[in-house]
């Protein structure tokens, strides 16, 4: 994977805190396209302790904006 590829996907562990709270997302890696287009290499830096992982598709952080 070159190091300037950028990920298609964030990977995002999501923990529900109940009924009157909203959920907690955690960025826990990236997803990064395969250049035949044919599948994906997954980079984790945690693992969830619910099985659960959600992808959500890669944004520019604007200017200024906390990177994680």
């Amino acid at each position: 994977m070159a190091s300037n590829t950028k990920p298609a996907f964030d990977v995002y562990i999501v923990e529900d805190r109940g009924d009157d709270q909203d959920a907690f997302w955690l960025k826990v890696g990236a997803a990064f396209p395969h250049k035949d287009k044919g599948g994906m290499n997954i980079v984790l830096q945690a693992l969830p302790t619910n099985g659960r992982l959600v992808l959500r598709r890669f944004k520019e952080k604007e200017e200024g904006e906390n990177k994680q």
